[in-house]
């Protein structure tokens, strides 16, 4: 486990530096797919009073749940909102304008769900690094069910594309006001698949050794970048843990965490958000977390997230440098106003999977929480 340090929770509520913004603490939302928006990938009814609720409940930075970023094999679930048109980058305004008269920072996650596609309208199959049928099953709580589709191997033209996708919902992202855009790299989804070994089969120039295998998150980061310009926030998220496989681990160990964090800088993020089942585990036998890792060798800003229930864990990774930034997720859908809670040492409510089911979607969650 990553050092302990002993100090209190005034700690969480420090300003923060993050881009050329302030966040008025350390607490962030971490993305959550919530199923929610409108058949065209517009937000939907529920969506504004939710993300309001986190502003209104004391964090200082919200990330989006994952964004898709085109009309050709983004998507990954049925009711995700998108971020690939001008309909529905406006569709975002009244969120963010409320969101940030509330004092928060509001981030949109742009995600391609390559291989993990349960549901596209724009297309009958979906697109990876290699033809890869993922481990596991769909998940049924986001309309998912049975195995996943055997996908198609991406071009070098199509992977022009995705770039071109990322770069073009970001500035639409600009458009709508977002502070900023996170590169969802993490979790299973296509550009994980690109780093992941058994996933990513190719042999040109964005298969074999990971700098190859790192290659698309150097092209959409830097051509992103040039289109936002400097001002605009640019994250990246990464993970070794997936969605369908929850045993991963990055097979190079601690030299691939030198390798793809010093990238990161290098290309010009402004964070790096790591995510693992707890977020002071470390992330090889004998090393340190995957967020200590990442601010040891970036220097850059950290958002780490992972098992955060109680207050103490996340001081203590805050408390010791481990990270600048604590995101939350399942603890945050049981207490939108879990900083304020926090902050007057209230007790808060232990999540429950209940309110995921049968659809992870926000109706559900809204009558779960009203009933309680």
């Amino acid at each position: 486990m990553d050092r302990k340090m002993t100090t209190t929770k005034e700690i969480l509520f420090k300003p923060s530096k993050l881009g050329k913004l302030e966040a008025s603490n350390k607490l962030a939302v971490a993305p959550m797919t919530r199923v929610s928006a409108n058949e065209d990938g517009t937000v939907g009814p529920l969506m504004k009073e939710y993300y309001e609720g986190y502003a209104d409940g004391g964090f200082g930075l919200i990330i989006t749940e994952g964004l898709y970023t085109d009309k050709l094999f983004s998507q990954g679930y049925r009711k995700q909102p998108g971020i690939s048109s001008v309909k529905q980058a406006n569709s975002w305004r009244p969120i963010v304008e409320s969101v940030q008269q509330k004092g928060a920072i509001i981030i949109a996650q742009l995600m391609h769900a390559g291989a993990l596609s349960q549901y596209n309208p724009f297309a009958n199959t979906a697109m990876a690094p290699s033809e890869v049928q993922p481990l596991g099953e769909q998940m049924p709580f986001y309309y998912g069910d049975g195995p996943y589709r055997l996908p198609r191997s991406l071009t070098t033209s199509d992977i022009k594309e995705v770039v071109e996708g990322f770069v073009f919902s970001s500035l639409l992202a600009k458009q709508a006001g977002f502070n900023g855009v996170e590169i969802h790299g993490a979790n299973g989804y296509l550009l994980d698949q690109f780093l992941t070994q058994y996933t990513n089969l190719r042999t040109d120039e964005y298969g074999g050794d990971l700098v190859n295998r790192l290659r698309i998150f150097k092209e959409i980061i830097e051509a992103v970048r040039q289109s936002v310009g400097q001002d605009f926030i640019v994250g990246v998220r990464f993970s070794q843990k997936k969605v369908n496989d929850l045993d991963y681990e990055w097979p190079e160990g601690e030299s691939a965490a030198e390798t793809t964090f010093k990238l990161m800088r290098e290309c010009g993020v402004d964070y790096i958000h790591t995510t693992e089942p707890v977020l002071s585990v470390p992330a090889f036998e004998g090393s340190a977390s995957l967020a200590s890792l990442a601010k040891r060798i970036s220097g850059l800003p950290i958002i780490a997230n992972g098992g955060v229930v109680e207050p103490q864990l996340a001081i203590n990774v805050i408390g010791n440098g481990n990270a600048d930034f604590v995101s939350i997720g399942k603890a945050a859908l049981a207490n939108q106003d879990w900083p304020n809670l926090v902050k007057r040492s209230e007790d808060t409510n232990m999540f429950d999977f209940a309110m995921l089911a049968p659809i992870a979607d926000l109706e559900n969650s809204k009558r779960y929480l009203k009933n309680m």
